[in-house]
């Protein structure tokens, strides 16, 4: 008997009917997530092609930055055919470089929609160098041969020192280590405040005396802080007297503070002359001092700028850039 309404073949008829969306889809799902899987692919050998470019140029080692590139760009891609250009010079002077990555991403089921492949590029920006400038959390200027008392080839060696300023203590044989009555005391931003913005070959006025005034100094305890520094082998970075004195700035080093001993604020063990006869906050004893020791630091201060000509006194740091 013949059935009118037979409807046999029916599924396949629909299945070949959403052959071409189910295709579409495939082609969304996976083409789509390997393109991006590549392209991450590519931006890790940027990044890591520019932060070691970066590393090399800071030691002052550079060798072919070129051939760096295209080899990370190579060991970070699965498919093999990544690319990598350099769009600028580089050398360790330049205190930055740009690493550009490129690869074809062939479709497996795009295809379909006449999309072969497609074109994918990315970009990474790194850069190197010691602080040019910035707003330090301590007042305080400090000479360059506390920071050469225990180094080796310019590099700190994180020895513990006391570091008297009142009397100086570096160097014994030479006066023109502070301005006259200011003991490396710097003015504020800001009143109530410790933060002193300086750059380098600037000048930093001094603020007279042996006390710091309205300054909060412990939020700088058992921590690693950036201190400028001033050359006191030339007369002419000491400048001055009283309030319009000034000193000129050298570099900044990085200090790690373990104890002080200052007018009204004392913290640590030191041995800068203790408290005999004063109230227990240091206002007994003639002698004031910070004690620590200078170490190297390879990350950013957000509230400092770097570059490539700045003395290295260990405080130096190589890093991404932001996306232009």
């Amino acid at each position: 008997m013949l059935r009118l309404n037979d409807d046999r073949g029916a599924v396949a008829v629909v299945v070949a009917i959403l052959m071409v969306p189910l295709m579409g889809f495939a082609a969304i799902s996976l083409d789509i997530a390997a393109t991006h899987a590549e392209k991450q692919q590519l931006q890790n050998g940027a990044d890591a092609a520019a932060l070691a470019i970066a590393q090399d140029c800071a030691r002052h080692a550079c060798g072919d930055p070129l051939e760096t590139a295209k080899s990370l760009a190579l060991a970070n891609s699965n498919s093999g055919d990544a690319e990598a250009v350099l769009p600028h010079n580089v050398d360790e002077t330049t205190g930055r470089v740009t690493v550009e990555n490129s690869a074809t991403r062939e479709h497996w089921f795009a295809p379909i929609f006449g999309l072969d492949s497609t074109e994918l590029r990315t970009q990474s920006r790194a850069a190197w160098g010691a602080p040019t400038g910035g707003t330090a959390v301590l007042p305080l200027i400090l000479p360059l041969c506390e920071v050469r008392k225990h180094a080796l080839a310019g590099r700190p060696l994180g020895v513990e020192q006391t570091i008297v300023t009142t009397p100086a203590s570096c160097p014994v044989d030479n006066e023109n280590n502070y301005v006259p009555g200011g003991f490396g005391w710097l003015k504020t931003d800001q009143m109530k405040s410790c933060n002193v913005t300086t750059e380098i070959d600037g000048r930093a006025y001094s603020e007279p005396g042996n006390t710091i005034k309205h300054c909060d100094l412990s939020p700088i305890r058992d921590r690693t802080i950036l201190v400028p520094i001033f050359d006191e082998s030339d007369p002419d970075n000491a400048i001055g007297t009283g309030s319009n004195a000034y000193y000129i700035v050298y570099g900044y080093a990085a200090f790690h503070v373990t104890g002080y001993h200052f007018t009204n604020q004392s913290w640590g063990d030191l041995s800068c002359g203790g408290d005999e006869g004063g109230d227990g906050k240091g206002n007994g004893n003639s002698q004031r001092c910070i004690s620590g020791y200078f170490t190297e630091l390879h990350r950013t201060d957000p509230n400092f700028e770097y570059g490539p000509d700045a003395p290295n006194l260990g405080a130096s740091a190589v890093y991404l850039l932001p996306d232009e």
